[in-house]
C-alpha cells in the first residue's frame, strides 16, 4: 500500500478495521441459520420413530424418512455452491433459507407418508446450503481471527441442538411431531425475516468486478466499528499480486483460491458447469488426490459417527426400540426419558468444543482427531451390550464430546492441508 496510488484489498480493510459490531451483527444472523440447520437435522431422531407409531410404517420406511434428507443434502451441498459463486452469498442462502422454512414448515401437515418423503428431501436439499452462510459470514471476519471465530460460530450449532431437545421434550410427549416439525422452521424463517439487512459478500463483489458495491459494503462495516476505511483503491489479491509482486497469506487462500486462480483467465459470464468441474479435476489432481482421498475419508468418519450417535440415542434411551427389553405404547408418552436423555447428551458438545479450543494448537490437529476418535470408539463399544439406563447415557456424552471435538477440529484442519498445494 505504498506509491502515489495506494491499494488495498478486501483482507487488507477487514484488517484494517478490526473486528467490531458489524461483525457481531453479522455472526449473530449466520449463527441464527446454523442453528436452524442444527435444529432440523437433530429432529431426525423424533420425528422418525413418532411417525412409524403413528402410521404403522416398518422399519425400512421409517429411516428412508431421514435418508432422504441425507441424500438431499448431497444434492444441496453441491448445487448451491455453484449458486452461490454465480449470484452471489445472499441470493445463495436466501433460495436454500425458503426451501428449508417452507419445506419444513409444510411437513408438519404431511397428510401421507408420501408426501412426507418428499417435503423432507426438499429440506435436506435446503440444507445442503448450509456452508454458504459459513462462507459469507467467515469473509467479513478479519484473516486473523477467522480460527477464532469459527470456534465460536461452531458453537451455535450445539445451541441449535440443546434448542431443539428440549422443544422435543416439551412438544412430543403432548402435542405430539407435526407440532415439533412446524416449530423447527421457525429459525429458517428469522433469516428470511432479516434478509434485507444482510450484504453481500465484498470479497464476493471486488472478484466479480463489482469495486464500488465492495466498497459500499466496507464503508458500512468501517461505519458501524466506528473506524476509518483505508484510503485508496480497492484491488483484488489477484490483481495486487500481478501489479505488485503481492503474496496471499493462506488465510486469502482458504476463501477465495477457487475465485484467483480464474479471474484473470476467465471471462465473467463463463460456464458454472465448466467451472464446478475445473473444481473437481483440481482436487484429483496427482497434486491433490492423496490430500482429497483422505479428507474425505475423515469428514465420512465425522458425519457418520455423529449422526449416527444423534440417532443412536434415541434408539438406545426409547422403549419402543429393539435395542431395549421394554415395550413403549406410542409417540405420546408421558414417558419423557429418550427426550431427556437427548437433552443430557446435547450438552456434551460444549465440553466437545472446549476440547477442541484446548488441544487443537497445543497437541496438533491430526494427534488431536486421532486422540478423541479412539477415545469415542472406547466409549461406544460397552454399548454393543445391553447397559443400564444411567451407564448409557453417560457413555453416549462421552462419545458425543469427542466426536464433537473431532468436527470442530477438521474444519479448521481441512484448508490448511491444501492451502500449500495452490501455491
Amino acid at each position: 500500500m505504498e506509491g502515489r496510488n495506494p491499494k488495498f484489498t478486501v483482507d487488507e480493510a477487514l484488517v484494517a478495521m478490526g473486528f467490531g459490531k458489524f461483525q457481531y451483527l453479522v455472526l449473530a444472523y449466520a449463527g441464527m441459520g446454523w442453528i436452524a440447520e442444527a435444529m432440523e437435522m437433530m429432529l431426525l431422531s423424533f420425528v422418525g420413530p413418532a411417525v412409524q407409531a403413528e402410521w404403522g410404517l416398518s422399519s425400512h420406511q421409517e429411516s428412508l424418512i431421514t435418508s432422504v434428507v441425507f441424500a438431499g443434502m448431497l444434492v444441496g451441498a453441491y448445487s448451491w455452491g455453484i449458486v452461490s459463486d454465480k449470484h452471489g452469498r445472499r441470493n445463495g442462502f436466501l433460495i436454500t433459507a425458503i426451501v428449508t422454512c417452507l419445506a419444513g414448515f409444510l411437513s408438519g401437515f404431511a397428510p401421507n407418508y408420501i408426501t412426507l418423503i418428499v417435503l423432507r428431501c426438499l429440506v435436506g436439499i435446503g440444507l445442503g446450503g448450509g456452508p454458504v452462510l459459513s462462507s459469507w459470514f467467515l469473509e467479513f471476519i478479519p484473516a486473523p481471527d477467522r480460527g477464532t471465530w469459527m470456534v465460536v460460530f461452531s458453537a451455535f450449532w450445539t445451541v441449535g441442538t440443546i434448542l431443539e431437545a428440549s422443544l422435543a421434550w416439551l412438544i412430543m410427549p403432548t402435542l405430539g411431531w407435526r407440532w415439533l416439525l412446524a416449530l423447527s422452521s421457525l429459525p429458517s424463517f428469522t433469516l428470511l425475516l432479516f434478509y434485507s439487512f444482510a450484504p453481500e459478500s465484498p470479497r464476493y463483489l471486488c472478484l466479480n468486478g463489482r469495486t464500488t458495491e465492495a466498497l459500499a459494503v466496507l464503508g458500512i462495516v468501517a461505519r458501524l466499528n466506528r473506524v476509518d476505511l483505508p484510503s485508496g483503491q480497492l484491488v483484488t489479491e489477484h490483481k495486487l499480486e500481478l501489479n505488485e509482486n503481492f503474496m496471499p497469506t493462506e488465510d486469502t487462500h482458504l476463501l477465495s483460491s477457487d475465485f484467483e486462480g480464474n479471474e484473470a483467465k476467465v471471462p465473467k459470464n463463463v460456464d458454472s458447469k465448466t467451472e464446478s468441474a475445473s473444481s473437481l479435476s483440481m482436487l484429483l489432481s496427482p497434486k491433490l488426490i492423496r490430500s482429497t482421498l483422505l479428507l474425505w475419508l475423515v469428514f465420512f468418519g465425522n458425519a457418520f459417527s455423529y449422526y449416527g450417535l444423534v440417532l443412536l440415542t434415541t434408539e438406545l434411551t426409547s422403549r419402543n426400540s429393539p435395542c431395549t427389553p421394554r415395550a413403549l405404547h406410542s409417540d405420546k408418552s408421558q414417558d419423557t426419558n429418550p427426550y431427556r436423555d437427548v437433552f443430557i447428551a446435547s450438552f456434551a458438545e460444549f465440553p466437545g468444543l472446549l476440547l477442541s479450543a484446548a488441544t487443537v494448537d497445543r497437541v496438533g490437529r491430526k494427534l488431536s482427531m486421532s486422540a478423541m476418535f479412539f477415545t469415542c470408539c472406547i466409549f461406544l463399544l460397552p454399548l454393543v451390550f445391553h447397559q443400564s439406563e444411567t451407564l448409557t447415557t453417560a457413555l453416549l456424552f462421552g462419545a458425543r464430546i469427542c466426536i464433537t471435538g473431532t468436527f470442530t477440529i477438521v474444519y479448521i484442519y481441512a484448508p490448511e492441508v491444501n492451502i500449500p498445494n495452490f501455491n
